[in-house]
């Protein structure tokens, strides 16, 4: 059995180490899987012969457990886990979270609100000269200063308030190398401003190589426009072939982001996913309870990186990047046949994909060599004439699998882009998904279905996906299968108003849909429309955007997707009078709600939604 990596002094002791080279200190517990950052990023070091003691969850509130392992000889590295530590503990309703699926148990309250800053400073004040870097998803899109939804402010780059000495973005595998071996050769951590993927604070800007000069930290504060214009200008480099070096300056202090690191090779990514990984939970943690994160990932496996669908919610342009790498189908089926004789494995394996499932190949020939094209997206508004549609190497991949011994079936539960499918004249890959890998129900992610609004969501048209649905229905019905589609929608993104909404949610009412869930429109670090939110401007264009922000307004358009619920009947006819559409309110088949109007008074709140009278004209 492989071992986990040293959770306890005693541990280390019993290894024959008297010292660590890295204390890696995360937010989450101890998940040995490749499905966890923190797990890669260890067993990448440790197979380069570096000696690393992993620092679960510590207790913040004292600095005894950032000593557990003695100073460390090259530095800790530092992560709030999989998952920003603010969205992991607070609903976009900024309401506290009752679980944490990344903690025994699920228990709330193992981390602390902004576990990266919190961490840096207790491992700070255990050993004032040590070397603090910073890595993982919430160091990553709060590299440079950024809008803060919990704050409702502007936050400087977590590299200031963290006081680390470097910070590693995006999928660090070959930076942590390249920063380990800098360290161990013996160059000190404040000379190491030379490296891809990562960033560090300077009172000498000279250290940044032919920089763009971003606008000063004290000047974004003070206008939207500027910070909406230094948005996107990080926006525009984030490819390692094309991106510059990036400055940001504060009072005193300058923060250098040099351009990300390159693409993993196939080999490198291959490798990554074949070092020694237990696959479990510690077993520290089995008396305490289980760890439910591990449950969905544990029997699925991950076959690409990176995405170039651009959609203006997701982070991933700014973490992973837009080229997509690919796993080997060797190296796939290798992982493959380690789960498949596990004895909890009971012949399904749940899913096969990455950030896009059906992403197996760049979108064109030139990405690899040199890069994704800055100012034009692949997938939108309309696909490039470039684009490369071939579903041929994912379908034998998922062929494969389903030969395998014990496999009963294998499902495709990433996000599936249905625009993609569309657009791909062989129609093999989705006879073949209809066939032979949903499980019941297949969920694609249209968002919306006012077109104005995906303009702002960087998604394809309304039409596009009615043709996708009817095509969906037609193959069932063909192979006699009695599947159905879940829609995942997204309310008060910015561009949705009232009318918007109320479009939505006629067209639930055509199609006969009630979804059980709706997720608001959540504003988090490195994404366009995060930066609409807080400017009311789109970066792309500088055109003022419409943001839906009142608690008020935002359950009404919640509720609009969900007139269906009793509970939501005020709201909805709220809404529907606000914007005029009273013609929704009454006994006719198309009215979404009932006629009780006698028992509501007069609203005296429509000077607030005066953009609400009659529809703009667009």
């Amino acid at each position: 059995m492989n071992e986990f990596l040293p959770v306890t002094k005693e541990e280390m002791l019993e290894r024959g180490w008297k010292q660590p080279d890295f204390v890696y200190v995360c937010g989450d517990a101890y998940v040995d899987h490749p499905s966890f950052g923190a797990a890669i990023i260890c067993r990448t070091l440790e197979s380069h012969g570096y000696k690393v003691c992993f620092l679960a969850q510590p207790n913040w509130r004292s600095v005894d457990d950032f000593k557990r392992f003695g100073k460390p000889r090259l530095g800790f590295m530092i992560s709030s886990g999989n998952i920003d530590s603010m969205v992991n503990h607070y609903s976009v309703s900024k309401r506290r979270r009752k679980k944490d699926s990344y903690t025994p148990n699920a228990e709330a309250g193992k981390r602390p609100d902004r576990a990266v800053v919190v961490y840096s400073q207790m491992a700070r004040q255990a050993y004032p000269d040590t070397n603090i870097i910073l890595g993982g998803i919430e160091a990553s899109l709060r590299r440079l200063a950024h809008y803060d939804y919990w704050d409702n402010k502007v936050r400087k780059s977590i590299v200031i308030d963290a006081n680390a000495d470097l910070l590693m973005y995006g999928m660090g595998e070959n930076s942590v190398i390249e920063v380990a071996d800098a360290l161990d050769s013996g160059i000190a951590i404040k000379d190491l401003t030379y490296l891809d993927g990562t960033v560090f604070k300077t009172k000498d800007a000279s250290l940044a190589f032919e920089p763009i000069m971003l606008p000063a930290y004290e000047e974004i504060v003070r206008s939207k426009e500027l910070y909406a214009k230094s948005f996107h200008t990080q926006y525009l480099n984030t490819d390692h072939f094309k991106a510059k070096t990036l400055v940001e300056r504060y009072q005193g202090w300058y923060v250098v982001q040099n351009r990300p690191n390159r693409p993993l090779t196939q080999s490198e990514f291959d490798r990554a996913y074949a070092l020694p990984y237990t696959r479990e939970y510690h077993p520290m943690y089995k008396e305490i309870g289980h760890v439910p994160a591990i449950d969905e990932v544990k029997f699925s496996l991950i076959s690409n990186r990176g995405c170039y669908g651009a959609c203006s919610f997701c982070a991933l342009t700014f973490h992973q990047g837009r080229v997509i790498q690919a796993r080997s189908h060797d190296s796939i089926l290798a992982e493959a046949k380690k789960m498949i004789w596990d004895p909890e494995f009971k012949g399904y394996i749940h899913d096969v994909g990455g950030p896009t499932a059906n992403f197996r190949e760049p979108s064109c020939e030139q990405q690899l060599d040199h890069g994704v094209c800055k100012t034009k997206q692949c997938l939108w508004p309309k696909p490039c004439n470039n684009l490369k549609v071939t579903h041929t190497d994912y379908l034998t991949l998922l062929k494969k699998l389903r030969e395998l011994p014990n496999v009963k079936k294998v499902f495709v539960r990433s996000g599936l882009r249905y625009d993609y499918l569309m657009y791909d004249r062989d129609e093999r890959f989705f006879r073949e998904l209809v066939q032979h890998h949903i499980s019941g129900q297949l969920k694609v992610a249209p968002e919306h279905i006012s077109d104005r609004v995906l303009d702002k969501m960087g998604k394809p048209g309304r039409g596009l996906y009615q043709e996708f649905v009817a095509k969906y229905y037609r193959l069932n019905e063909e192979y006699h299968k009695d599947q159905y589609l879940v829609p995942y929608l997204m309310s008060s993104h910015p561009g949705s108003d009232l009318h918007a909404a109320i479009e939505l949610a006629e067209y639930l009412r055509d199609i006969r849909h009630q979804p059980e869930q709706v997720q608001d429109f959540y504003p988090t670090p490195g994404t366009l429309s995060t930066a609409m939110y807080y400017t009311g401007l789109d970066p792309r264009d500088m055109s003022k955007v419409y943001v839906p922000k009142t608690s008020k307004e935002k359950a009404m358009q919640r509720a609009l997707i969900q007139y269906r619920n009793p509970k939501n009947y005020d709201l909805v006819y709220e809404a529907l009078t606000l914007a005029n559409r009273n013609d929704l309110i009454g006994q006719g088949k198309k009215c979404l709600i009932r006629d009780r109007s006698h028992q509501y008074q007069n609203y005296n709140n429509k000077s607030q939604y005066k953009s609400y009278g009659k529809r703009k004209k667009r």
